[in-house]
């Protein structure tokens, strides 16, 4: 694939030389008190819920390329997103990036380390909001296979030649709460059945500059831990799709060739009851006799 992530040094070079949509995924109060010159405020992109239902889906593609058209994207521009910082925004700037790739969208960069990465280097911002000339979206249905349903999660289940990876937080995965936004905003805790975990956040490392994603033998070795491969088919979730749009990210760039974004994620899963779930601490009672 070609390389998604880019510097902000970096970045200061391809603005001169291509054209370019930069796009603030951050709240707008964030935006406000100032941004990469020219950046348009697309907070949506993080707080949309969407499901997976038929007509979730083409409410989410709708009103996505309603937004991205709006932002003046029309395929021959370079959308760049960023979020604050690689950790704080629990992963908003790579959902914008899954969403357009969702969309069939050709050329995309996430600004590696976000906005704190661009002020690091004391880069000019602003607080002028541009007003951007609208562009007409063109959605690229073929591109929609990398978003599965409920009923694909459902139907992997047992299987083994699929690796359903859950990348939330730790007290999410043992069932202790059902969302980043409070322990019981979701009516059931826990995880799908056969789920393996990965916390997000280990497919980056600190330094000087902050949290930047690990090298591609690091990711990879992070993934040999669950038993993933660059051939194993990977089918993502978190609670609405941006974490898991992290680690999707990092997850193409470390070369695993088949992974697939669950996108309703445990917001849309826990919901339905007709979906089973695991409880309690992994790796318990006869599952723990049959692992030693």
């Amino acid at each position: 694939m070609a390389e998604v992530l880019i510097s902000a040094d970096d970045l200061v070079t391809f603005m001169k030389s291509e054209p370019c949509v930069i796009i603030d995924t951050r709240n707008p109060d964030a935006y406000a008190a100032g941004h990469i010159p020219g950046a348009v405020n697309l907070h949506e992109i993080f707080t949309f819920l969407a499901t997976s239902t038929p007509e979730g889906m083409d409410e989410l593609k709708k009103k996505f390329a309603a937004a991205f058209g709006g932002a003046g994207l029309s395929g021959s521009e370079t959308a760049v997103i960023y979020e604050q910082s690689m950790n704080s925004g629990f992963g908003q700037s790579c959902r914008g990036y899954f969403l357009l790739e969702f969309l069939g969208y050709p050329k995309i960069k996430v600004l590696h380390g976000g906005f704190e990465a661009w002020t690091m280097k004391g880069l000019p911002t602003t607080t002028d909001v541009p007003t951007p000339t609208a562009a007409s979206f063109v959605i690229k249905p073929e591109a929609g296979s990398i978003l599965i349903d409920a009923g694909t999660m459902q139907g992997a289940l047992g299987n083994p030649s699929i690796a359903i990876l859950d990348v939330r937080d730790v007290d999410e995965w043992i069932g202790e709460s059902s969302s980043p936004y409070g322990k019981d905003f979701c009516p059931r805790m826990g995880r799908i059945p056969g789920a393996v975990w990965i916390e997000w956040y280990r497919m980056m490392k600190p330094t000087s500059e902050g949290p930047r994603f690990k090298s591609k033998n690091e990711i990879l070795a992070e993934c040999a831990t669950v038993r993933i491969t660059p051939s194993t088919t990977v089918y993502l979730y978190c609670f609405k799709g941006a974490r898991a749009s992290n680690t999707f990210l990092a997850l193409k760039n470390a070369g695993v060739a088949d992974v697939r974004m669950y996108f309703g994620s445990w917001n849309e899963w826990s919901r339905d009851t007709k979906y089973p779930i695991e409880e309690g601490l992994p790796l318990v009672g006869e599952k723990q006799a049959q692992a030693a």
